[in-house]
Parts: C-alpha cells; sequence; structure tokens
C-alpha cells in the first residue's frame, strides 16, 4: 500500500482560522464601563454581596483549618487577605483559601445557562486578591466580573456535554473564568488576554467524583489561583495558544463529545451572561433546590412528625437524582448531595440553610426516620427547575405541593432583600452586625468605590 504525505492539517494542533478565542479576547479587552447595561451592573452587586456573604460564612468550616496551614507553609510574599480569618498571604495561595471559603458551603451563586457554574466564588476569589495588591476602582471591579462570567459561561456553551463527562464545571470553566476577570482588571490587551484565556484554559481541572468532600471547593480554589496566575504570565509575555477554545485540540472538543464554538460568540455584546446568574436560598447542590421549595411548602402547610408520614412522594427532574442521589450521606459535606437528606430537612425544618448540613443534622433521628420514607421519582416532563412532592400521613391523607421554577433562578429569582437577608446571615456571626452592615452599604454602591481595598479591609 503506497504511504500518503502528511498534510499540515493533519497536526494536531493546526489553525481551523475560527478566530473565536481571538475575537472572545479582543472584546473581553475592549469593552467599558459604559459599554454595561444596568442589569448587569446591578447583578455585579448583588453577586458581590451574595458571594462575599458566603467567603465569610465558610471561611471557619473545618476545611480552612486543614488548607491553611499548608498554604502559610507554601506562601511567599504577603500581599491578600485570607476573609475573615485576620491573615495575608501570597496572591495565589490567598486566591486558593477564598475561592474555596467562598464555595465551600455550596451556598454561591450558579449559572445555569447551559452550564453550571459557580462563577463567583473563582472570579471574585481572584480579582480581589489582584485588587488588594494593586488597588482599582469598583466599576473595574464591576467589569472584571463581567468579563469573568463572559468568558467562563460561553467557553462551557461551547462544550454541551463537558458536565455529563463527569467534569465539574466551577473547576474548569472557572479557571477561564477567573483568568479573563484578572485579565480584564490588570488592563490587558486583546493579545494578552488571548494568552490569559489560553493559560487558564490549560490548567482547567475539577471532576465530580469528589462531591461530598473537601475536594470540591477545592476545584473553586484552584480555579481562582490559577486565573491569577495565568493573567500575571501573559502580563508578562507568557503565550499560549490562539485556538484554546476552538482548535482541533481546544476545549470545546476534548472536553465535550460535541463542539460549539460558535457558541462562544452568539450575541456578544448583546446577551451579558451576568445577567442570568442564579443565587441560591439554600446550602447544597442547585439541582436540589425545587424539591427543597416543595418540602418548605409542604412543611409550612402541614407539619407532620416522622412516625405520622407514611411516605413522601418526590417527582423531580433526571438530574437532581443524577448529581444528588446519595442515600445515606455520613457527612454535612455529603449531605448537601443527598436529595432524600435535603427533602427531610428542608420538611422539619422549613429551612436548608448552613445549619440544615452539619455533621450533627447528618446523623439526627428525626432525620434519619424521614429520610427512609422519602421515595423519589425522575419525571421525564420536568424541567430542570421543576418539582413537586406528596406527603402521605399513614391514614392515606395527602398533601401536594408542585414548583414550576425554583427560587433563586432566573424565572423566580431572589430579591434583592432576600439577597441581603442572607448575606446578614451568613456573615453577622464572623464580622459582627455593625460591620455586615458596613460591608452592605459599600457594595451597594459599588460603582461609586473609589477604592476596593477600603471593601477588602472590611472582610479581612
Amino acid at each position: 500500500m503506497a504511504l500518503q504525505p502528511a498534510s499540515k492539517a493533519d497536526y494536531g494542533a493546526a489553525s481551523l482560522g475560527l478566530n473565536v478565542t481571538r475575537d472572545l479576547a479582543a472584546f473581553l479587552a475592549r469593552f467599558r464601563y459604559a459599554d454595561l447595561p444596568e442589569a448587569a451592573i446591578h447583578e455585579a452587586r448583588r453577586s458581590v454581596l451574595d458571594w462575599i456573604g458566603c467567603a465569610l460564612a465558610g471561611c471557619r468550616h473545618p476545611t480552612l483549618d486543614r488548607l491553611l496551614p499548608v498554604l502559610e507553609a507554601l506562601s511567599g510574599k504577603p500581599q491578600a487577605s485570607v476573609f475573615g480569618r485576620g491573615l495575608r498571604l501570597g496572591l495565589l495561595e490567598a486566591a486558593l483559601a477564598n475561592g474555596q471559603a467562598g464555595h465551600v458551603l455550596d451556598y454561591d451563586d450558579t449559572h445555569m445557562g447551559g452550564v453550571v457554574l459557580h462563577a463567583s466564588s473563582p472570579i471574585l476569589a481572584a480579582v480581589l486578591a489582584l485588587a488588594e495588591r494593586d488597588g482599582c476602582d469598583g466599576r473595574t471591579l464591576i467589569c472584571a466580573m463581567v468579563a469573568g462570567f463572559e468568558a467562563g459561561v460561553r467557553a462551557g456553551q461551547s462544550a454541551p456535554d463537558h458536565h455529563d463527562g463527569g467534569w465539574h464545571l466551577t473547576g474548569t470553566l472557572g479557571s477561564i473564568a477567573a483568568g479573563a476577570a484578572c485579565a480584564k482588571l490588570l488592563a490587558l490587551d486583546a493579545q494578552q488576554t488571548a494568552y490569559a484565556l489560553g493559560i487558564a484554559a490549560t490548567q482547567a481541572a475539577g471532576m465530580q467524583q469528589h462531591r461530598g468532600t473537601m475536594c470540591k471547593s477545592f476545584h473553586a480554589g484552584k480555579a481562582a489561583s490559577n486565573g491569577v496566575l495565568a493573567a500575571l504570565l501573559a502580563q508578562g509575555g507568557f503565550d499560549s495558544s490562539q485556538e484554546t477554545i476552538e482548535g482541533k485540540r481546544g476545549f470545546a472538543r476534548i472536553y465535550s463529545r460535541t463542539a460549539m464554538p460558535e457558541a462562544v460568540l452568539d450575541r456578544l455584546g448583546e446577551r451579558w451572561e451576568i445577567t442570568r446568574n442564579g443565587h441560591k436560598p439554600y446550602a447544597c447542590g442547585v439541582v436540589l433546590h425545587p424539591i427543597l421549595d416543595a418540602m418548605v411548602a409542604l412543611g409550612e402547610r402541614r407539619a407532620l412528625a416522622p412516625a405520622d408520614i407514611a411516605k413522601v412522594e418526590a417527582r423531580v427532574h433526571e438530574m437532581a437524582v443524577r448529581i444528588t442521589g446519595l442515600g445515606d450521606p455520613a457527612t454535612g459535606l455529603q449531605s448537601k448531595f443527598s436529595i432524600y437528606h435535603a427533602a427531610a430537612v428542608a420538611y422539619l425544618d422549613r429551612a436548608a440553610a448552613v445549619a440544615q448540613f452539619t455533621d450533627a443534622r447528618a446523623a439526627a433521628p428525626d432525620v434519619l426516620a424521614l429520610r427512609g420514607k422519602i421515595e423519589v421519582t425522575v419525571d421525564p416532563d420536568f424541567a430542570k427547575d421543576e418539582a413537586a412532592a406528596v406527603v402521605v400521613t399513614a391514614s392515606g391523607e395527602r398533601t401536594v405541593a408542585h414548583i414550576p421554577h425554583a427560587s433563586g433562578t432566573v424565572a423566580n429569582p431572589m430579591s434583592d432583600g432576600a439577597i441581603e437577608n442572607k448575606f446578614f446571615a451568613n456573615t453577622t456571626q464572623t464580622v459582627g452586625a455593625e460591620r455586615a452592615r458596613q460591608i452592605a452599604a459599600m457594595i451597594w454602591k459599588l460603582d461609586k468605590l473609589d477604592d476596593v481595598r477600603d471593601l477588602i479591609k472590611l472582610c479581612g
């Protein structure tokens, strides 16, 4: 058989000439605060408030007690604060610690626009570390946040099967988001921004296998650290592929069975991804929230002891079972991914906040008694944010609740007041009521803030 000569196109990294990464980078470098609609600016304020509350609530978690001694031993020159700890570390280490703190309770925001991405944990942990070192005003911080959402979410939309492949998107897409945000904060040009996207993407990692362990929130911290490193390297002339997303061996093609690189540029500059962000009223996996709304509603209508309940019939989208089907969680972290635990505590406590997902609550007798009576069925007609539940008594009485759109989603968003109440509940114990009020007031006027370090000082 005659051998055929190889062509230039056979080379795995041969250019496809689509210019997706270049065009995205050029847009990220080009847009200004004046280009942003008020909806994007306001959502940035909401997201900063929500995430800082989550980070200050999570900063005392035992996971951080195990992380911080190692980071302190490895850290270089102290340049950035670890929130709520009175501690300063190197840029990479502080970003890692704050990213982990912001995600450890699984209470941080979640974008569901074709992805499942906790964007603010990697983005804000990264850019606030750089902002503490270099200083910036609130408008610059807002632009950096918006850039991070655009890059992270749109990269995810280019790889539609990415989540199904077992990747934890907050680790993978979070790296890209943080890299883009840091590039914007540092005012990198289009070429440098393209390099930053590539350097961030080549560090992207995070496995869903680690749900219920300390590694899940570690993904958010590493993504933040990756983003800081990517932008600083790009600023110094470190290069990367110019086809990071769309290339033959680029992100969209190796992280997903199907690739849609064209999705990255779809309505770029018209549809701002941060305006489609979602916020969590419950401190657990976002796919649980529809059934939690249903169980809270049932508990408020008729509170019964577990002994008086014959069974609970729960109908959910298949993703809820696939992601949170753990039947016998032994720890608080594991219980955040158990539909049986979450449904039980939501009914019993009429809440599903931080206190409902502790080691103690995972082992509580009333929770164990009720979760064993919960039967879960997948409804193929349900949307991701839809659920229904029925509580059946021993005498056969049935109480029903149906949730068409879970609270905190784009179709049923949390109000500003609800987000603020969540912030105060999350922060008062860590920083005190007065300081919490000062932080909130500063964030609601973020676009008027001259130096973000004034905000960081209140959080440190």
